[in-house]
């Protein structure tokens, strides 16, 4: 599926581990190849995809959906994962009163994500780790 019709197109940090495993199991359960993954890390970034700030873009998750409208943090995640089957996993943090302090808590997560991969994972950085 080409990334016009792709239904999503999640902009990920290709050097953060932790952002990598989620990449690498979002399209091993994308069986429909719906959702296309770009690493904002990329050389040629800024070119294809102008209208991503990859400064904004690396402080938390953004995402297109077809209409081409943006979208960015849990709501990436909840397109996401509800595109492979899997959105009720998450739907919760979607749901009024929770949303704000899950929301909260991901951006949390997001500036400190190096240091809870290097606690998670033992890699704080990886020169560009690839979801292949």
């Amino acid at each position: 599926m080409s990334e016009q019709s792709s239904k999503l197109i999640i902009f990920f940090d290709g050097g953060c581990p932790l952002c990598v495993k989620e990449m690498r199991h979002l399209r091993k359960l994308d069986e429909k190849r719906q959702i296309t993954f770009e690493n904002i890390n990329e050389p040629d970034f800024n070119q294809r995809y102008p209208q991503v700030d990859v400064a904004k873009a690396n402080q938390y998750l953004h995402g297109q959906v077809s209409s081409g409208e943006m979208i960015y943090g849990l709501d990436v995640t909840h397109a996401a994962w509800s595109l492979v089957g899997k959105g009720w996993m998450i739907a919760p943090l979607r749901w009024p009163v929770i949303r704000w302090f899950a929301d909260k808590a991901y951006l949390f997560f997001a500036r400190n994500r190096n240091r809870i991969s290097k606690l998670l994972t033992g890699k704080e950085r990886c020169a560009q780790c690839s979801i292949d």
